[in-house]
C-alpha cells in the first residue's frame, strides 16, 4: 500500500510512531498529482512548493512531540475558499487573477492543527452547477470512468480524495455540492448544520445555504476532518455559538433503538432502480442492526427545486454585483465607456450558467416580481423546515437517495438545464431547511460507477450521522472495488 493510499488515522499513527514523515507523504501525493491530474482535472492550482514547507514545519512539530490529529496531513481545498497568497478562482474566468490577502477561517483552523494544502480543487463557476462542467478551465472527470462527471459542484475535491491525489478534502455545499460528487465518486461527504462551520472566507454563492463541509476517504476521517473545522466564529454573523461535541467519541455505538425515516417522497417514480435498491440495502442493514425503520412524509419536499431556484438564483445576484471590473478581478479591454465596462466585463468573465442564474434572481426580486417569486419562495422554505422538524419529532435519522440516478456522462445534461436541475432533487431541501447531511457510499451500478445513500439529522445532530454511517460502511461491499486508476 503506498503512502497516497491511507487515510487520515492510518497516516496520524504512522506519524505518532515516526516509521514515515511529513515530506513523505506529501511528495508521494505530488508524484500521485503529476501522474494523474493532466486527465483528471481535479485542481485549478497546485502548490507544491509551500506544501513541502507546511510539511518540514509539520515534522518540527512531531519531532516535538507536538501532533494532532491532522498533524502533517496534506489536504485539497475547494477554489472557493480563500488561503492567503494563492490563486481563488471559483472556477471562474473573472476571478482567474484573485490572491486573497488573508485565510479562510478553516482554514486558519486547519493551519494550527499543523495540516499541508496541497493545492485548489476544480469547481462549477462560483458552486453553480452539478457536474464540474462548468470551470473555465474545462469538466473534472470521473476516476472510475473518465466519460462520465464527478458531479458538482465540489467535483474537483472528490475526484482528488477518490483518486488519492490528497488525503482528504474541504468542499462547499449549497445545493449537494458536497454530497451528489461524494455519491458519483465513492467517497464520503457531510454537509454540517447551517452555522456550525464558519462562512468567512467562503466565496458567497448564496448566503443562507452555503456551508463548508469535508469529503474523506472513510467515515472517521470525515469526523477527525469536521472536528478540525467547527465552531463559532465571530467573524461571520450567521455562525452559531453552541458547544461542539468530540465527534470521535463512541464511535463504535450501536444503533438499537435508533428510529430511522424512510420518507415517500424520495422513492419516486423516475430514479434509477439501482438507486433505489442500495437506498433499500442500507435500510435493511439498518434494520438488522436493531434500527427500527419507520414510513414518514415530507409532504412539501415536490417544491424543493423551484423554491431552491428562485432563493439561490436571487442571493447569487444580489452577492455577484460586486464583479463589476472596479474593484479586482477580470476587467475587459474591449469597452468605450462606464457602462460598456460594466457589460462587457461580466459578459466576458461569467460564464453561461452563472449569467443564467444571475438573471433569473434579478427577475425574482426585481419590484413587481418580488411577492410573487422571491416571497413566496421564502414562505415555501418555512414549510419545508417544518417539515423536517415534524419528521424529527418521529426519529432521529433519515435515510434518502443522494442523486436520481448514479454519474452520467460528460455533456450528457449541459445543454438542458432543468434536466440538469433536478439532478439535485433529493440533496436541495436539507440546504433550505439547514439541517446536517452525508452521503455514504453503499453500491455499485451495473456500469461500474458507485451508488450513495444519503443521511439527513437534526439541528446539530452530526453525531448520530457519523454514528449511523459508520454501520453502514463496516457493512458495505464497496471497499472491494477501486476505480482503474493504475
Amino acid at each position: 500500500m503506498e503512502l497516497f493510499e491511507y487515510t487520515i488515522s492510518q497516516l496520524h499513527k504512522q506519524l505518532k510512531k515516526r516509521g514515515i514523515s511529513s515530506l513523505d507523504i506529501t511528495e508521494s501525493l505530488l508524484k500521485r498529482i503529476d501522474q494523474l491530474d493532466d486527465s483528471l482535472h481535479a485542481y485549478i492550482t497546485t502548490t507544491p512548493e509551500g506544501a513541502r514547507k507546511q510539511a518540514r514545519q509539520a515534522d518540527q512539530r512531531i519531532e516535538r512531540g507536538e501532533i494532532g490529529p491532522l498533524t502533517g496531513i496534506p489536504i485539497a481545498v475547494k477554489d472557493n475558499i480563500s488561503i492567503l497568497n494563492t490563486p481563488t478562482t471559483c472556477g471562474s474566468r473573472i476571478l482567474k487573477d484573485h490572491i486573497p490577502p488573508y485565510d479562510a477561517t478553516v482554514i486558519k483552523r486547519l493551519r494550527r492543527e499543523g495540516a499541508i494544502f496541497l493545492g485548489k480543487t476544480n469547481m462549477d463557476e462560483f458552486a453553480m452547477g452539478s457536474s464540474t462542467e462548468n470551470s473555465f478551465i474545462g469538466p473534472t472527470r470521473n476516476p472510475w470512468n473518465r466519460d462520465y462527471v464527478a458531479g458538482g459542484s465540489s467535483g474537483g475535491s472528490a475526484t482528488a480524495v477518490t483518486a488519492h491525489l490528497c488525503t482528504a478534502a474541504l468542499g462547499s455545499d449549497t445545493g449537494g455540492s458536497i454530497r451528489q460528487p461524494a455519491s458519483h465518486c465513492g467517497v464520503v461527504g457531510l454537509k454540517p448544520t447551517y452555522g456550525r462551520v464558519s462562512r468567512f472566507g467562503l466565496v458567497a454563492f448564496a448566503s443562507s445555504l452555503d456551508q463548508i463541509g469535508p469529503i474523506t476517504k472513510d467515515v472517521r476521517d470525515c469526523a477527525t476532518l469536521l472536528q478540525a473545522i467547527c465552531g463559532f466564529d465571530e467573524k461571520d454573523s450567521t455562525s452559531v455559538n453552541k458547544s461542539v461535541p468530540d465527534y470521535k467519541a463512541n464511535p463504535d455505538k450501536d444503533i438499537k433503538g435508533l428510529k430511522v425515516g424512510k420518507p415517500k417522497e424520495y422513492f419516486i417514480e423516475g430514479t434509477d432502480k439501482e438507486v433505489i435498491k442500495t437506498v433499500n440495502n442500507a435500510l435493511s442493514t439498518l434494520g438488522s442492526q436493531g434500527a427500527e425503520i419507520i414510513d414518514i412524509s415530507l409532504p412539501h419536499t415536490e417544491y424543493a427545486v423551484a423554491t431552491y431556484y428562485i432563493i439561490a438564483p436571487s442571493e447569487a445576484s444580489s452577492n455577484l454585483a460586486r464583479y463589476d471590473g472596479v474593484r479586482y478581478g477580470f476587467r475587459s479591454k474591449d469597452t468605450d465607456d462606464l457602462e460598456s465596462m460594466y457589460t462587457m466585463t461580466r459578459a466576458q468573465g461569467f460564464g453561461p450558467e452563472v449569467i443564467r442564474r444571475i438573471m433569473l434572481g434579478t427577475y425574482a426580486l426585481s419590484k413587481g416580481y418580488y411577492d410573487e417569486f422571491f416571497k413566496k419562495a421564502s414562505q415555501v422554505r418555512t414549510l419545508i423546515i417544518n417539515d423536517f422538524k415534524e419528521a424529527f419529532s418521529k426519529c432521529h435519522v433519515i435515510i434518502t437517495p443522494v442523486a436520481p440516478t448514479p454519474a452520467f456522462k460528460i455533456g450528457e445534461k449541459i445543454d438542458d438545464p432543468l434536466t440538469m436541475y433536478l439532478s439535485d432533487i433529493f440533496t436541495l431541501s436539507p440546504n433550505l431547511a439547514g439541517i446536517p447531511c452525508m452521503s455514504i457510499p453503499y453500491g455499485m451500478s451495473s456500469r461500474g460507477l458507485p451508488i450513495g445513500v444519503q443521511m439527513l439529522g437534526n439541528y446539530f445532530d452530526e453525531s448520530t450521522l457519523l454514528q449511523t454511517a459508520l454501520v453502514l460502511e463496516k457493512t458495505s461491499d464497496i471497499s472491494q472495488y477501486s476505480p482503474p486508476l493504475d
